[in-house]
């Protein structure tokens, strides 16, 4: 009897550390189950019915609609502008307060920002920009009252931006406010990637009579590329599913493909929830293309950085 104890306490104990181990992830695959994975089957599911409960492919058919093909087109460009924008920039400002070593004070105050303004979004964001550069925003009113005598004897007021075409409710206009968010989450992306570039490098191309292009062309480039592409298109996906910023700042005017599943989902008599679920699924293949390519991209990454 007691020999057979002792040769069950050890296998109680790794039973109780194994459940032990999954207890406490327990609760993040009962938020998955709930939140991802039981939402995107009934989306799924609702894509190949009609509203009668019936299989059919007249949504996916419908996803070739002129209006439809037009959001998908809108939400790409929107995605593609900023999320090039708030790459460079992004890059630019990790650029300067890694390699050309900022003050530590002025690097803690970049991440810091970085790190607010990439999660600021939604109507907040929408309302900043309105009561900034809207019609009536402070900031346009400044410019809009600050006027010069012409040549003509009348008082011109060349920086009014509404006056020359500018317009914040626009694509131009959602494009600057994605872009607030857009570049500062490039910052905290590329900075680990910039700071992974050993100095044993560049000291090794100096010493081989290299320039600094030949060094960025050569050796830096090719490292940070990969780095560089996936920051990219995880600014894409962040832009290319955005929803509130553009509904609260635009109103729904411009025809985005989150803003038109919007108006199928939210119930009233016009809207065809199963179409909204079909152009989702549209996007839910988009963005299951941009992960796989963010994920190839970090991999070859990892592999250059452990190097």
């Amino acid at each position: 009897m007691t020999d057979f104890q002792t040769h069950q306490a050890p296998k109680r104990s790794r039973f109780t550390d194994v459940l032990a181990n999954w207890i406490g992830v327990i609760p993040f695959f009962i938020f998955i189950f709930v939140f991802l994975i039981l939402p995107s089957t009934n989306l799924f599911i609702g894509a190949f019915r009609d509203y009668k409960g019936n299989f059919t492919f007249e949504n996916i058919i419908g996803l070739k609609d002129p209006a439809i093909l037009k959001a998908y087109y809108v939400s790409l460009q929107v995605s593609v502008i900023t999320s090039l924008v708030g790459s460079v920039f992004g890059f630019f400002v990790a650029y300067a307060i890694t390699i050309d070593k900022a003050p530590k004070w002025m690097r803690n105050i970049l991440m810091t920002f970085s790190g607010l303004a990439a999660n600021f979004g939604g109507v907040p964001l929408a309302f900043a920009f309105i009561a900034t550069i809207g019609r009536t925003g402070f900031i346009t009113a400044i410019l809009k009252n600050i006027c010069f005598p012409g040549a003509s004897g009348l008082q011109t007021c060349p920086f009014n931006i509404y006056e020359n075409g500018f317009t914040l409710y626009s694509v131009l206009g959602l494009t600057l406010a994605y872009t607030y968010f857009e570049f500062p989450l490039m910052v905290l992306i590329i900075t680990p990637a910039l700071e992974g570039l050993k100095r044993d490098w560049r000291e090794a191309s100096d010493n081989l009579g290299a320039s600094s292009g030949q060094y960025w062309r050569y050796i830096a480039l090719p490292v940070l590329w990969p780095s560089f592409l996936g920051a990219g298109l995880l600014l894409f996906g962040s832009a290319f599913g955005a929803f509130a910023t553009a509904q609260a700042l635009t109103g729904g005017s411009i025809y985005l493909v989150t803003i038109l599943i919007g108006q199928q989902i939210r119930g009233d008599v016009l809207g065809n929830p199963n179409l909204g679920y079909a152009l989702a699924l549209g996007m839910v293949v988009i963005m299951g293309i941009t992960i796989m390519g963010y994920t190839m991209l970090q991999r070859r990454t990892a592999r250059w950085l452990k190097s």
